[in-house]
C-alpha cells in the first residue's frame, strides 16, 4: 500500500485535501484524524505538521509527501520534487527598515532572524557571504525592532505586514515558494507513484483548462484553429449544414474570452464553453 503525507494544518492543508479528492482518493471525514486508508486505491494517507513531511518521506518511513517547496529546502532532507502541485505560491525574501541595506551583499556581518534557517544558510552559503542566523519560530517581523536582529528573512505575500513593522523587502527574492508532491530519489518509478502523479497531473489539466466548442465555415477552419490548436490538435466535424464544420479544442480558462471574441471575428459561430472535471492526456 502507497504511504503519503499530507498537511494537518497550516495554509497548505484545505488545498491538499481537495486536489487529493479531486484525483479520486479518499480523504478523512474529520480534521482529528491523523491516517486515512483507501483501500479501493491502495493507499495510506498520514496527516502530519508540513515541517515534518520531507524528513519522513526522506527517510523512507512514508514513500510521497505534500508539503512547500520553502518546507523542502529548509528541512535539508534528501527527498526531491515529483510534481509541482501548483498552489500554495509564497516569496522568500530578506526585508529591513529602509535605508539599513542597500544590497543582499551588505548582509554581511548582520544577525538574520527567520523561521527558515535551512533556507538562509544555504543561500548565505550559495552567494559567499557570512552573517549570524538567528533562529525564530514566529513573529518573525519584530526581530528588528525588539533588536534581536539586524535583518529578517521571510515568506512575503502582499508586504503589508512588512509595512506595518517599519520594514521593506531588500533585493530580489531568495525562493519561489509552492506546493509540491515530493518523494525519494527513484521512487517516481514505481506503477502506484505513477498513477497517483497521472491523477494529479489530470486534475492539474481540469483546473488550467476549459473545453470549447463551435462551429465554422471551412474557408475559416485554418484562421479558427490558429487560435485554438489545443493541447494536441482540435477535433474537426462535418456539420449536416454543408460547408460547415464543428470544432472542439482545450484552452486555458484563462484565456478562454480572448479566444471566443477572436472566434466570432473569423466567423465562429455557436461557441460554447464546458468545464473539465477529469483528465488523462
Amino acid at each position: 500500500m502507497l504511504r503519503v503525507a499530507v498537511p494537518n494544518k497550516g495554509i497548505l492543508a484545505a488545498p491538499a485535501a481537495s486536489m487529493l479528492a479531486e484525483a479520486g482518493y479518499r480523504q478523512r471525514a474529520d480534521d482529528r484524524d491523523l491516517v486515512c486508508r483507501d483501500e479501493p486505491n491502495a493507499v495510506e494517507f498520514f496527516y502530519l505538521r508540513p515541517r515534518d513531511i520531507a524528513t519522513y518521506v526522506a527517510s523512507g518511513d512514508l514513500d510521497l509527501g505534500i508539503t512547500g517547496r520553502d518546507l523542502l529546502v529548509d528541512s535539508g532532507a534528501d527527498a526531491v520534487e515529483v510534481l509541482d502541485l501548483d498552489f500554495g505560491a509564497a516569496s522568500f525574501r530578506f526585508a529591513a527598515r529602509p535605508g539599513t541595506l542597500a544590497t543582499v551583499e551588505s548582509l554581511a556581518g548582520r544577525r538574520v532572524a527567520t523561521a527558515y534557517p535551512g533556507v538562509v544558510a544555504r543561500y548565505l552559503a550559495d552567494n559567499g557571504i557570512e552573517a549570524t542566523v538567528v533562529r525564530l519560530d514566529g513573529a518573525v517581523e519584530n526581530a528588528v525592532r525588539l533588536g534581536v536582529a539586524d535583518v529578517i528573512a521571510d515568506v512575503v505575500a502582499t508586504g503589508s505586514t512588512l509595512r506595518q513593522a517599519g520594514l521593506e523587502p531588500v533585493g530580489k527574492p531568495i525562493l519561489e515558494s509552492s506546493a509540491l508532491l515530493i518523494g525519494r530519489a527513484g521512487v517516481a518509478e514505481r506503477p502506484a507513484v505513477v498513477q497517483l502523479v497521472r491523477r494529479l497531473q489530470g486534475v492539474l489539466v481540469a483546473r488550467r483548462y476549459v473545453m470549447l466548442a463551435y462551429d465554422v465555415r471551412a474557408e475559416h477552419l485554418d484562421a479558427a484553429c490558429a487560435l485554438t490548436p489545443g493541447i494536441e490538435s482540435p477535433t474537426i466535424s462535418p456539420l449536416h449544414r454543408e460547408g460547415w464544420v464543428a470544432v472542439q479544442a482545450m484552452v486555458l480558462t484563462s484565456e478562454v474570452h480572448r479566444i471566443m471574441d477572436q472566434l466570432y471575428d473569423v466567423g465562429a459561430r455557436a461557441i460554447l464553453v464546458t468545464a473539465v472535471h477529469a483528465a488523462r492526456l
